[in-house]
């Protein structure tokens, strides 16, 4: 029977690998040195097989991606080093018994066939997420198979039960495995971060790099989505899934080190492996606390979020579109306006449809008609299923009238919404979205939603949003 025999979380910055860093790698002393440490441990426990998950391979929303043919490789190209290049052998026999332990779970995972990866414009090269804690156990140890796994955009819950699946996979093997969860922490902690800066940034670091410490694996489950995007982080699906393949182990971790240097949060820690304990019930306990926090939201909702959910649930239980209820507030019967329905499930978009301006009698049938349409009409998303509505958050923005500007410098990307125009065609981009930090980059993305490229001209309008959530 095969079993995990420790873990490791690390970080992947290209620049401390000296071909790459060529000497600004002193920058990340304590990394460097923390890296070679857990380089050396890992010859030491001498696997067979080292399973990575990093951020930086093909991810998809709902699909896990896990390179499938039998030599990995891959280089530091990109980062000027192409001549660096490793290759491994695939444990092709764990990733077949991986993707079926997913399947029982109800999660899609896979490779990727040669022309699907040409459409969706992904390589099959290991990427440095992978290559950088590689390049550093190779110089140590090289007498192991590989299994390589990307991220998904899936719930972390999801994500953690595709971890147990590994555990499974690895259980109905022979082979001796270290699990290497690859990934950074935040991207903001200063003002030349890559990302910007955000003071939230060392709050989520901070709160990660304790929790590991403590394996206290329900805090990270129930991470605030919110904090993760303000804070740029990047690993923690990674650290998810590898937590998740260590459910019901005995856990013993060590954090070997952790620095900000370039404005990114790099941590560097090890999970040692004990003996089955008896459930933990880790996934039940983070269940019970956020059907306590849905049971809390639900309950400080105002009338427009409440008539968005409510629409919802009517529609997708019944298929029924429901009429305006009773007992709402004045402005919203006799008010007129352009309103957007959001939806989103445990943080992640699930689907936001809207008018830029009043197309029915009224507000509350604005919002009626826009929440049916967000909820099973949105072309990036399936229509939402009956038992997804419990764990679904609602916002709902309405419009106030557009007002034209003539330049970007009259935007504000928290306070003004903007709508772009060429000809017949527009793109409407909403206000204090995360991830949008500049009018530049609201702009851009607005351009793009509309079709319209870079180069034509459009015009511009501003608009502001009361935001109900």
């Amino acid at each position: 029977m095969g079993r995990i025999i420790s873990s490791y979380i690390f970080p992947h910055p290209p620049i401390i690998i000296p071909e790459v860093g060529r000497g600004e790698e002193k920058g990340a002393q304590a990394t460097t040195e923390a890296v070679k440490r857990a380089a050396q441990d890992i010859a030491g426990e001498k696997p067979t097989t080292i399973i990575v998950t990093t951020p930086h391979g093909p991810v998809f929303q709902d699909y896990i991606y896990l390179s499938a043919e039998e030599r990995l490789s891959g280089d530091f190209g990109r980062f000027g080093a192409g001549h660096v290049r490793l290759e491994f052998d695939n444990n092709t026999e764990l990733v077949r018994k991986i993707i079926e332990r997913a399947k029982a779970k109800g999660i899609f995972a896979g490779g990727l066939e040669d022309h699907l990866a040409r459409q969706y414009r992904v390589s099959k090269e290991l990427d440095h997420g992978a290559l950088v804690p590689l390049y550093f156990i190779r110089k140590q140890y090289e007498n192991f198979k590989l299994v390589h796994i990307s991220i998904a955009g899936l719930p972390f819950e999801e994500l953690y039960k595709f971890g147990m699946g590994i555990s499974e996979a690895v259980e109905d093997s022979d082979e001796n495995v270290v699990f290497v969860g690859s990934g950074d922490l935040s991207h903001r902690l200063t003002k030349d971060a890559p990302a910007g800066f955000s003071k939230k940034g060392q709050v989520f670091d901070d709160m990660l790099v304790q929790s590991v410490k403590t394996t206290d694996i329900e805090k990270l489950l129930l991470m605030d989505e919110n904090l993760c995007d303000e804070a740029g982080e990047c690993g923690l699906r990674s650290f998810i899934m590898m937590f998740g393949a260590l459910d019901g182990l005995e856990l013993n971790s060590e954090v070997y080190s952790y620095e900000g240097p370039f404005g990114v949060g790099y941590s560097i820690a090890r999970i040692a492996v004990g003996e089955k304990q008896q459930e933990r019930k880790v996934l039940q306990k983070v269940e019970e606390k956020m059907s306590e926090r849905m049971k809390e939201l639900r309950e400080k909702e105002d009338e427009y979020v409440a008539l968005a959910r409510k629409t919802v649930e009517a529609y997708v239980k019944e298929g029924r579109i429901p009429k305006v209820p009773d007992g709402l507030p004045e402005e919203m019967l006799k008010e007129k306006a352009g309103t957007f329905v959001s939806i989103k499930k445990q943080g992640q978009l699930r689907g936001c449809i809207g008018t830029t301006g009043p197309t029915r009698k009224n507000i509350a049938e604005e919002i009626i008609y826009n929440a049916v349409s967000a909820s099973t009409r949105d072309p990036r998303f399936d229509p939402v299923e009956p038992e997804e509505l419990d764990k679904l958050v609602y916002s709902v923005d309405i419009l106030k009238e557009p007002e034209p500007i003539q330049s970007k410098d009259e935007l504000d990307v928290v306070k003004y919404g903007v709508i772009v125009k060429s000809g017949a065609r527009s793109g409407l981009l909403l206000p204090n979205l995360e991830g949008v930090n500049t009018p530049e980059e609201q702009v851009a993305i607005t351009l793009q939603k509309a079709g319209i490229r870079r180069g034509e001209e459009y015009s511009m309008e501003r608009f502001e949003v009361i935001r109900h959530k």
